[in-house]
């Protein structure tokens, strides 16, 4: 199925707002990638729906060649920019990951840090997983869990949006471990860790603000409402942080996530 129209919008979207300060608070969720994958000298790694870059600069500080690809062309010009501020030598270019211009088992590692998970086209991301990666390659991708904080995010958002349009996949469908098998086990010896990536803070407003103004899908979304529904999702969103709050007084939201650690087969 053909999504190419809600892609030309995720590009949009996404390209919205500055998404790498957003990767500042799961910055833990790049670490344990990056960590779980091993990075080694030489090795070709392939970084998809990078976002601004972390964990491909990541994968480049432990010495492998890196090409990192996002969908949205201000996210690739923000890695950019990233990378040579921190003086790393990466590529990084705009690329779909549903139809991805490398060669067949052309990289010894493939990841995506909550990136891939947003493509429409499950299936067709699976089989690309698998064809860029060569025999014997390592595959990590992180999902959020449904029931996470993040999917209690998205579901008060849903009231405010338009309907995804029919077959399109949701991100949540990859923080099961069942689904990841049933998309990738044809291809890859599969492994799941189950992790929590807190966000903390002490004022829900402020949280919430982060977000707003940062991260690409609820920047357009609230851009996109008139006042009095913009004031009404403000509310939802800092209602939803304040049940987070804690005894002590600090709020701390509950984001588990998986880590599905893959070996690609020798053969399909």
């Amino acid at each position: 199925m053909a999504f190419e129209q809600l892609k030309q919008r995720h590009a949009e979207v996404w390209s919205s707002a500055p998404f790498e300060n957003i990767a500042e608070t799961i910055a833990d969720t790049h670490d344990e990638l990056a960590e779980r994958l091993g990075p080694r000298p030489g090795e070709r790694w392939l970084d998809l729906a990078c976002g601004a870059g972390d964990v491909a600069f990541r994968a480049a500080r432990g010495g492998a060649e890196v090409t990192g690809s996002d969908l949205a062309p201000a996210l690739v010009e923000a890695a950019r920019r990233r990378a040579a501020e921190a003086g790393l030598d990466i590529t990084l270019e705009v690329a779909d990951c549903e139809s991805l211009p490398y060669p067949d088992a052309s990289f010894d590692v493939v990841s995506s840090g909550v990136g891939v998970i947003f493509a429409p086209d499950h299936a067709r991301v699976a089989a690309e997983l698998a064809r860029v990666c060569r025999p014997g390659g390592r595959l990590g991708l992180t999902a959020w869990r449904a029931e996470s904080g993040v999917g209690a995010m998205f579901r008060t958002m849903a009231p405010f949006l338009p309907p995804p349009p029919d077959g399109a996949g949701s991100p949540f469908q990859w923080g099961d471990e069942a689904y990841a098998e049933r998309m990738l086990g044809r291809w890859f010896e599969l492994e799941f860790v189950e992790l929590d990536s807190r966000y903390e803070g002490d004022s829900a407003e402020q949280m919430w603000a982060v977000f707003r103004d940062n991260y690409g899908p609820t920047h357009t979304l609230w851009w996109s409402l008139d006042e009095e529904r913009r004031a009404r999702l403000d509310r939802d969103m800092v209602a939803l942080m304040e049940e987070s709050r804690r005894a002590d007084g600090r709020i701390s939201v509950e984001r588990r996530y998986i880590v599905i650690l893959g070996v690609r087969r020798e053969a399909d």
